[in-house]
């Protein structure tokens, strides 16, 4: 008896009601998505888990793929064997000694999805648990904190054997939650948001403003590269970059430099909306933090806000610094975005950005723009790069030399 199967737990979906099912199924084929360079290993979906049969693949790679798919709670390698005591001892038995490797203690946990099995879950803990202590030595029971927590779970057809838990990312299945367009800078923190709105369902495509000369080519393969980042998580992402130096330049020309900031993000939140119809998108995701710095104070966003009525989602809001670099580092986006290639909010930042700007102001300054012809000219220049996972896209070769 080897390990011959990986056993899929998902937490949150259990909540669901009526509609639950529809969200298994879109774990399932997220999943069957993410295994696709795995051929041998098959999905099989049932009441409550998943099964991945590895039918001989490697289950170093799979486990590591299957930590990345969002919705899945935790996962085990798992030992399959009939709904029969002996075959259940014998398989519990040999799990243990595949992982025993110096550990001292052990404890069972039976449970029975089947309730027709006519052993109860205590008696099975003891049965399984006897029969491991007579054939093992200096192996002794912890019921507490226990090197080894055996779990034998009993289901309708067969019984599963683990020994050792792997957490996922939990959440909900991607493409269950409709889809937001997500504001990419290129920093630190608009990654992490993505990554954290794709937790909760949502499908996202990334807008980025682009601005050059003043904003070169590594900076665009920097977004693209974190885009790549997100797809290992949500599947394909669809990237639009806005070009952004006209604007920037009116903004620069006409707008009080104390102002220029919020008039920017307001024209960004404008553009960022209408790409949202086009792609009938229902919010904006941006990467905001609650007074990290001078438009992201409450004064910024409320005044900011006023120019659209799209939802904006701010997965961020109430997070420290430290706290989303070290998300960052976990979902692996965090050495691309310190690379020193600066996007067009840096280029054009002004040293006195007000910090408490007012909506009345804002849009007397404005005034002096001709905002849709502006929004409409960005919008219909985009560039569109369909990101697509373990497929690495490039910018335009000869400007990164």
């Amino acid at each position: 008896m080897n390990y011959d199967h990986i056993l899929i737990r998902y937490a949150e979906l259990a909540l669901k009601g009526k509609n639950r099912h529809q969200f298994e199924r879109k774990l399932q084929e997220n999943i069957n998505i993410a295994l696709k360079p795995y051929p041998n290993a098959k999905l099989e979906r049932t009441f409550g888990r998943m099964f991945v049969h590895l039918n001989g693949a490697d289950h170093e790679p799979i486990m590591e793929t299957l930590a990345k798919v969002i919705g899945i709670h935790s996962f085990s390698l798992a030992i399959k064997v009939s709904n029969e005591l002996e075959q259940m001892q014998k398989g519990a038995l040999e799990a243990v000694l595949q992982i025993l490797d110096g550990k001292k203690t052990f404890k069972v946990t039976a449970k029975r999805a089947n309730k027709d099995f006519p052993i109860d879950s205590q008696r099975l803990n003891y049965e399984v648990g006897s029969f491991i202590l007579k054939n093992t030595e200096d192996l002794t029971v912890d019921v507490h904190v226990p090197d080894i927590d055996v779990r034998v779970e009993v289901r309708e057809t067969s019984t599963y054997i683990t020994c050792a838990n792997f957490k996922g990312i939990g959440g909900l299945p991607v493409g269950t939650g409709g889809k937001v367009v997500l504001m990419l800078s290129g920093g630190i923190d608009s990654p992490v948001a993505g990554f954290l709105a794709m937790k909760r369902g949502v499908i996202i495509e990334a807008i980025h403003f682009h601005s050059p000369p003043y904003t070169n080519e590594r900076a665009k393969q920097k977004v693209i590269d974190l885009t790549q980042v997100l797809t290992e998580y949500g599947g394909k992402v669809r990237l639009h970059v806005v070009p952004f130096t006209n604007i920037q330049m009116l903004i620069q020309k006409d707008i009080p430099s104390n102002y220029r900031m919020t008039v920017m993000r307001r024209m960004m939140f404008r553009i960022s909306e209408e790409i949202a119809y086009q792609q009938k998108a229902f919010a904006i995701a941006t990467g905001e933090s609650l007074g990290q710095v001078a438009s992201q104070t409450l004064h910024s966003m409320y005044t900011i806000n006023e120019v659209t009525n799209m939802p904006i989602i701010r997965p961020l809001v109430t997070v420290d610094k430290l706290e989303v670099i070290e998300l960052a580092k976990k979902i692996g986006t965090y050495d691309i975005s310190i690379l020193p290639y600066e996007d067009c909010c840096t280029i054009f930042l002004s040293p006195e950005t007000k910090t408490k700007p007012l909506r009345e102001k804002a849009n007397r300054f404005e005034a002096k723009l001709a905002i849709d012809t502006l929004v409409n000219e960005a919008v219909s220049n985009i560039e569109v790069i369909d990101i697509i996972p373990g497929k690495r896209t490039d910018s335009k070769f000869e400007d990164l030399l």
